[in-house]
């Protein structure tokens, strides 16, 4: 299947007409308040220092639990002092010290088309002349809905909401209201948010005994949550038969990044498809991560299997704060006000993120967009795995279009136990290498990289050179 298997172009083809560049000038860039925090936009740096991230993020810990209002952002698994942005732009981001790195993170995917994107900040400032949020239906829901629903196969209504998170719990709600059955099944390694119910230790013991994870979550509440590993249909069918008729869905990530990056085997999500089928069962694909990414049409598309219900996020916001769920007719007219299920939201549809939404939606429709992702992941992979062979360590990785990930393990990885091989002290070292050559991957052995229509050839040149001298000095 085209992306999965590593062919290596020699030269990239013309990559689909940006209006954005990676100039830090750009009128439209977004400066901070604090004067302390602010660096000059032609500021160089000859050494790499992080003195000021190091003292804006110990000023931060006395603020904000760990200093941060999402965990990974703390370094804790890759060691190191956290870097504190100051502004991004293209593919590039600069901390506020003045480092300038390649991003390989994307806001953790959403900017595929590029950070601050000229037209899409054109179309939010004429937006914001509006109002910020109406709390009221407004035309451009209609506008975001419409593409969602002639892109995405499964989805036939949607429903818009303010998170990732928050789209996995209406459509788990969803499915238990549809089916009136309350047991669902997740895989080991595949991450729906925060919510309660997802929050379930998965592995040998605990799988099938729906303990929490977290603390503060009460064994009520993952009690009807079981689990698998990921790829295995023999334990997904021992689950089916031990809880018969109890099941309401089975969700996963369809391509999971939250472990790394892990792909399905050939059978494995059509067995899903028909396992749930004859069980009277739902089947969920959280596509916050893989949807407008592995093409226009999600991981459903490219994969040709087609689910029950669909959650999104992340791109179809442009960068704003934005969820979904949908699926068919039948079922999302179960959605009050439509039906008895019930789902609000202060800032659900507001106006900005559906802009920032309708705008990238119509770039990644452009010719070309795609097949120009699958080209320079491709090459980006194949140059990073290279490099770190040759270098004498044991690696393996793969990549679906603008989605990649590495370990630092022979392999293959098909599940999160796989993962859990890899030498997470060889990824840090690796990591804090490449951040001192200016490349920003994610700040995880267990999370998927992500490439974007503004990453150049130069990008993806000086990271593989960076990345061969990291490899000798490790």
């Amino acid at each position: 299947m085209a992306g999965i298997g590593l062919s290596w172009p020699s030269k990239l083809t013309d990559r689909p007409q940006l209006t954005s560049t990676v100039s830090r000038s750009s009128s439209s860039r977004c400066c901070l308040s604090s004067v302390k925090m602010t660096v000059s936009v032609d500021e160089k740096k000859k050494t790499f220092t992080l003195k000021k991230s190091e003292e804006a993020f110990n000023a931060a810990k006395e603020l904000m639990p760990g200093g941060v209002n999402s965990p990974v952002r703390a370094f804790k698994s890759v060691g190191g002092q956290p870097i504190v942005i100051d502004s991004v732009k293209g593919s590039h981001m600069w901390d506020i010290d003045g480092n300038e790195y390649i991003d390989y993170v994307g806001s953790w995917g959403p900017a595929i088309i590029g950070h601050a994107d000229d037209e899409v900040l054109a179309a939010l400032s004429e937006t914001m002349k509006k109002g910020t949020s109406f709390g009221a239906p407004c035309l451009l829901e209609n506008v975001l809905a419409k593409m969602v629903i002639e892109a995405v196969p499964s989805i036939q209504m949607v429903r818009f909401v303010n998170s990732g998170t928050e789209a996995c719990m209406g459509v788990l709600r969803l499915a238990r209201a549809y089916t009136n059955k309350t047991k669902i099944i997740k895989f080991e390694g595949c991450y729906h948010g925060h919510a309660d119910p997802f929050l379930v230790k998965a592995g040998s013991g605990v799988a099938t005994l729906g303990l929490p994870d977290s603390p503060g979550v009460p064994t009520s509440a993952t009690s009807d949550t079981l689990t698998a590993p990921y790829n295995d249909i023999a334990a997904v069918k021992s689950l089916f038969a031990a809880h018969s008729g109890e099941i309401a869905a089975v969700i996963l990530e369809p391509v999971v990044g939250n472990s790394g990056f892990i792909t399905p085997t050939p059978e494995f999500l059509k067995s899903l498809r028909e396992i749930t089928k004859q069980n009277d069962s739902l089947l969920i694909f959280d596509e916050v991560m893989t949807g407008f990414r592995l093409a226009y049409g999600g991981a459903q598309e490219y994969f040709g299997v087609t689910p029950d219900l669909t959650t999104l996020g992340k791109i179809i916001g442009g960068g704003l704060p934005v969820g979904a769920y949908g699926g068919g007719r039948e079922i999302m007219e179960m959605v009050a006000p439509a039906g008895p299920m019930y789902q609000a939201g202060t800032l659900s549809g507001n106006p900005l993120a559906m802009t920032a939404g309708i705008h990238t939606l119509k770039r990644l429709k452009q010719a070309g967009s795609y097949e120009y992702l699958d080209k320079i992941t491709s090459e980006l992979i194949g140059g990073i795995l290279e490099a770190g062979k040759k270098a004498g360590h044991a690696m393996c990785g793969g990549y679906i279009s603008g989605m990649f990930g590495f370990f630092f393990t022979d392999g293959p990885v098909n599940n999160f136990e796989d993962a859990k091989k890899s030498d997470t002290v060889k990824f840090g070292k690796f990591y804090r290498g490449m951040l001192e050559e200016g490349v920003y991957f994610a700040p995880s052995q267990f999370e998927a990289g992500f490439t974007g229509l503004a990453h150049s050839q130069e990008d993806i040149q000086r990271t593989i050179q960076a990345a061969d001298k990291v490899f000798k000095q490790l």
